[in-house]
């Protein structure tokens, strides 16, 4: 079999389809999000929001140029549609989000909720010229011009497609925020306490009754997250 699949058995958890129905699962193609934080967006249309039986159907649909994400027509089946991505089916909204298993989820929103996104800075690169761009957690890259107000863990409500910048959500004590991995994947609260580690240990965020690693904290301030009551 093609590198375009793999065995469902070895798919990640993170995924909520059936591992022993069938064999094979598309592969998402390379790209912005990682394997566990991605579906390809044929296996979302026909196993998860059942909007197909078949992936001939899908491609149908994808070729009538009714499917976006982020506000943009795509055609590809093995499309990554990953956490914080919004996918549009017709007149039908979706954005992915976790839920407290840790597996990734396509919750119904509003048409207002479809045109915006939060993406979390990862990096700053400079480049030339001596402009600054902010590297986000989707593969997207926005450049800036005053880069020394924006930090790595900081979020940015951005608008789509146009990727306007709405809002500059700064991390720190008091930033409303959503677990995006360890025990409480899946929910939000606010931050009370930041540490910073000098040594190669992950640096920390305490929140009021517990306490994670940085890495599985996402910066939402004032942002409303969909519930997670999901369509199957």
């Amino acid at each position: 079999m093609s590198s375009n699949h793999m065995k469902r058995l070895a798919m990640p958890r993170s995924w909520p389809i059936t591992r022993k129905t069938h064999i094979w699962v598309s592969r998402p193609n390379p790209g912005a999000h990682s394997l566990e934080m991605c579906i390809p967006v044929g296996v979302v249309i026909r196993d998860i929001l059942q909007f197909a039986n078949t992936m001939r159907e899908v491609r149908y649909i994808l070729q009538a140029g009714k499917v976006l994400i982020d506000g943009k027509i795509i055609k590809d089946t093995r499309r990554g549609v990953g956490l914080m991505d919004v996918l549009t089916l017709g007149e039908n909204n979706f954005r992915c989000v976790l839920d407290h298993n840790g597996r990734l989820r396509y919750s119904a929103i509003s048409k207002d909720e479809a045109g915006w996104k939060i993406c979390r800075i990862e990096g700053k690169t400079t480049i030339k010229g001596g402009k600054t761009q902010l590297n986000l957690h989707d593969g997207r890259n926005i450049i800036v011009d005053n880069a020394s107000e924006y930090k790595t863990g900081d979020s940015l409500k951005l608008g789509l497609p146009e990727q306007k910048i709405m809002e500059h959500i700064k991390f720190g004590e008091g930033t409303r925020c959503y677990l995006i991995g360890g025990v409480h994947v899946g929910s939000t609260a606010n931050v009370t306490e930041y540490i910073l580690k000098r040594s190669s240990m992950p640096n920390e965020v305490l929140f009021v009754d517990f306490g994670t690693i940085a890495r599985n904290v996402f910066a939402i301030g004032d942002a409303t997250m969909p519930n997670i009551e999901v369509v199957q």
